[in-house]
């Protein structure tokens, strides 16, 4: 199972994309446009980067991997599955089911490119200025950004912004925790302080900020109620980005139209992107349906998640006939961890012993046998897919010192052992493995009665695993029965989407699958992802309630990196202490992103990386192909 883009939302991942600053020497100065010079002793910056030099000048036309000349128009047919019942971004996560796509409405204060590492430039922002400690960052806004209904984007709709994000949303109060103000300095400069200086990322973490538009919330809908930004809404929102909402039938459809008069069209990070005057999104049920619809040219392309459906769901006549072309795409941005992650809140997975026995019984190499043709390996990294931040053999240099000072905190096998999943796949194997787990929970004081396995306290050891869609099912299934042959009870529940969510909003599960994404430049969302703090909070991404200092030290080590080798160390480190604490039973990674596509679409050649260019910004509705093929315009 691929992540998708809506579980990158669901985990909090789309705030994870969290570039540092570096050095900008050379990159020309932009000219002040304010008469008051809020920072008349800082340098102006037209883009900020993680290390080293940007590479796209302040005078540059585009990036490089878009095609200028990409005609617009047509109308692009999207999935997703389950349903939607919220357009407001700020509750998402924590309330109602996100709309796919809404996001293309909103604009950011600045805006990552896709060919470099973590380099981000002015989007409703045109520049940046900062000091040497990073204790602040002020961002100057462009005087032509408009919201669509013509009134200008101003400061005050930032500091609204960033005050709504934090107030209301568990997850964004935790992800800017270190920045203390907003406030107004300039007739369009905006300046956010932070608690201490030293935090690489926080100027950048400032220009990631979604800006809504303050006027539009403060006011009342068509039936004259004042709007509430606290809570789900339906009502089409305002925003200013280059599409906006269209239409839509609440849970099952929504279609955002291009907005032709954009007011920042001709921007070099805005052209030959944001190409279809139509992108539509129909809700299904599970991926099965969504695939038949696929089938049926009802949606365009179908990013497919199956080995085993990719293997065998696509001997249909539009695949012979080359009307439909399958892609892989390599993923190179996005590190990853996917598993069943083990609920420390449940008594009975406080003890390691029992959480290492439960990754004892997981047998990957059968199911990727049966199940996936073969094509996974299985993750042993909170990273996996982005070899530099991969703990892998035993700590040495920078990272060992980071240990070293925790050395009373950690697993002694963090020092001596190089971890590594147990390998089954074979009869000879299961039985071995299996002994010990037998032997790790008979020393956590566990024991089997009537083939019963009791807990300390001779309670029976009963757990439920929490799916939503077949394939979870189908892994579980799986799962299901070594786990019984050590004597544990298992039941299987899949529930739907908006169930589903909520049971983890609440952390109300035994065992579930969830997937972290990583990206090039971890930082402050570590915290949400695996601190302490974020534990006990509804809507965290620390779905095993991991609550350890150790984690928390190199979480801190990750988020004050000075450079990038101590950013690497840090990230090896914590993965290591991770790994050994056996928090989740790693399931299984894949280097690709695969998709099937009807053939009516241009393309860049070669193709881009999947994680580098979406398909919505760098592909485009092809006039002449979809004549010859049935499209539409």
């Amino acid at each position: 199972m691929a992540f998708t883009r809506r579980q990158l939302l669901h985990t909090g991942a789309i705030a994870a994309l969290s570039p540092q600053f570096g050095r900008l020497a050379g990159v020309p100065m932009v000219t002040p446009a304010s008469a008051q010079a809020a920072a008349p002793d800082l340098q102006w910056h037209h883009a900020l980067s993680l290390f080293g030099d940007v590479k796209y000048p302040a005078d540059f036309k585009r990036f490089d991997y878009v095609n200028p000349d990409a005609p617009k128009g047509g109308t692009v047919r999207r999935y997703d599955t389950g349903s939607f019942d919220n357009f407001n971004i700020v509750v998402a996560g924590l309330k109602g089911s996100i709309a796919e796509g809404v996001g293309l409405v909103f604009e950011n204060l600045t805006v990552r490119s896709q060919d470099e590492t973590v380099t981000a430039y002015g989007q409703l922002a045109e520049a940046v200025a900062y000091p040497e400690d990073r204790s602040y960052v002020i961002y100057r806004l462009r005087a032509e950004a408009r919201w669509h209904d013509g009134k200008p984007v101003s400061a005050d709709d930032v500091i609204f912004s960033f005050d709504a994000l934090k107030t209301n949303s568990p997850m964004y109060s935790a992800y800017y925790r270190h920045i203390v103000k907003c406030e107004q300095v300039g007739d369009r400069d905006v300046k956010f302080t932070f608690d201490a200086p030293g935090n690489r990322e926080l100027p950048t973490i400032a220009g990631e900020v979604t800006v809504l538009p303050k006027h539009w919330w403060e006011g009342t809908d068509a039936q004259g109620r004042k709007r509430d930004i606290s809570a789900t809404s339906l009502e089409i929102p305002l925003g200013s980005g280059p599409y906006r909402v269209k239409q839509f039938e609440a849970g099952r459809s929504l279609v955002l139209e291009r907005v032709k008069d954009h007011w920042g069209k001709d921007l070099p990070s805005y052209v030959g992107q944001n190409n279809f005057d139509e992108i539509r999104y129909d809700y299904f049920r599970d991926d099965t349906v969504g695939r038949e619809a696929f089938k049926g040219d009802q949606v365009d392309w179908f990013a497919e998640r199956s080995a085993k459906e990719w293997a065998t769901a696509y001997d249909f006549p539009a695949v012979r006939d080359k009307r439909v072309i399958k892609d892989k795409f390599q993923m190179r941005s996005v590190g990853r961890m996917q598993g069943f992650v083990l609920n420390l809140r449940r008594p009975m997975f406080s003890d390691v012993r029992l959480r290492r026995a439960f990754n004892y019984a997981y047998d990957f190499e059968e199911m990727n046998r049966q199940l996936s043709f073969g094509e996974y390996t299985r993750d042993n990294s909170y990273f996996d897919g982005i070899p530099d931040f991969m703990a892998t053999g035993l700590p040495q240099g920078l990272e060992l010192e980071m240990l070293e000072a925790l050395r009373d905190k950690v697993p002694p096998e963090v020092f001596t052992t190089p971890y590594q999943n147990p390998v089954n796949g074979n009869a000879e194997n299961v039985r071995n493995n299996l002994r010990e787990a037998t032997r790790l929970l008979k020393e956590a004081g566990f024991d089997v009665k009537d083939r019963k396995l009791l807990d300390p306290k001779g309670q029976p050891v009963s757990i439920e695993i929490l799916g939503r869609d077949p394939a979870d099912e189908r892994i579980a299934l799986f799962y299901k029965p070594n786990l019984e042959r050590l004597g544990v009870t298992v039941s299987i529940r899949i529930v739907d989407d908006a169930q589903y969510q909520q049971r983890l909003r609440n952390f109300d599960f035994d065992l579930t699958t969830t997937v972290w994404a990583q990206s090039l430049s971890p930082g402050n969302e570590q915290r949400d992802f695996f601190g302490s703090a974020a534990a006990d909070r509804p809507g965290s991404q620390n779905l095993p309630g991991i609550k350890n200092p150790a984690v928390d030290a190199l979480i801190d080590h990750i988020i004050f990196a000075k450079d990038r080798a101590e950013l690497v160390a840090a990230c090896k480190a914590m993965d290591r202490v991770l790994l050994w604490n056996f928090y989740v039973v790693p399931q299984f990674t894949y280097a690709f992103e695969r998709a099937a596509r009807w053939d009516r679409f241009g393309h860049p050649d070669p193709l881009p990386a999947y994680g580098q260019s979406g398909f919505p910004t760098v592909w485009w509705w092809d006039a002449e192909k979809a004549a010859k093929t049935g499209g539409r315009s």
